[in-house]
C-alpha cells in the first residue's frame, strides 16, 4: 500500500509515520521548508521517502504527487489546487482538522459532531473550516473519497496535551486530585 502524508513529522503524524513504516507501508512524506526531523521522537527514519519543497512552488508539487512523491502542506490557501492533484489519484483522502473548528464558545454542551463549525477567535481554526467546507463540497458534487477527523487532544511520547506534563499523569495514576483551569466547570483539563 502506498501512503502519502502531507506533513508527517507533527505530533499526530510522526507516530503514524513510525507505525506505518513498522507495518510495511510504502510511506511518502510531503514537507514544507522546515526541518524534517522535527517532532519525530528520534529523528528521520531512513526507510521513509522524503520530498522537501514548498507547496507554493507553482505546479512542482502536483508533478511530484503524480510520480507518487510530493511536498508541502495543503492548507486553506492551497486546498483547491491540492484537491485537483489528488482527484482520481487516491482511494481515500484523510484530512486532519481540529476540534477547535467547533463553535467557540459553544451554545450547547456537550460538543458533538453536529455542533456548528465556527471559531471567530483563531485563524488556524477558520482555515481548517475552509478546508473542510471545500472537501465536503467535493464529496457532495463528485463523490471525492474523503474523511475528516477532528482530534481534540493531540499527544505523543514527547508531548502531553496538558500543562504539567507527566506530573498530571502521575497524580491521576495515584488517584490524587488534578487542578483544572478556570472555575472548575471546564470539560478540558
Amino acid at each position: 500500500m502506498k501512503v502519502l502524508f502531507i506533513g508527517g513529522t507533527g505530533i499526530i503524524s510522526s507516530a503514524c509515520s513510525r507505525l506505518s513504516v513498522e507495518r510495511g507501508i510504502d510511506l511518502y512524506l510531503l514537507q514544507s521548508g522546515h526541518n524534517i526531523t522535527a517532532n519525530t521522537g528520534g529523528g528521520q527514519n531512513p526507510e521513509r521517502r522524503h520530498s522537501q519543497r514548498d507547496i507554493s512552488e507553482t505546479g512542482d508539487w502536483r508533478f511530484e504527487v503524480r510520480r507518487g512523491r510530493g511536498l508541502g502542506r495543503v492548507h486553506a490557501g492551497t486546498h483547491r489546487s491540492g484537491l485537483k492533484a489528488f482527484r482520481n489519484r487516491t482511494d481515500q483522502f484523510i484530512f486532519i482538522s481540529s476540534a477547535s473548528a467547533y463553535q467557540t464558545p459553544p451554545v450547547n454542551l456537550p460538543v458533538t459532531e453536529s455542533t456548528p463549525l465556527d471559531n471567530p477567535y483563531w485563524e488556524y481554526s477558520r482555515a481548517k473550516i475552509a478546508c473542510e467546507e471545500r472537501l465536503m463540497r467535493a464529496y457532495r458534487e463528485e463523490k471525492f473519497p474523503m474523511t475528516i477527523a477532528r482530534p481534540s487532544h493531540t499527544y505523543d511520547c514527547t508531548s502531553l496535551p496538558m500543562h504539567g506534563g507527566y506530573t498530571i499523569v502521575d497524580r491521576m495514576r495515584k488517584g490524587k486530585k488534578v487542578i483544572v483551569h478556570g472555575d472548575g466547570s471546564s470539560l478540558w483539563f
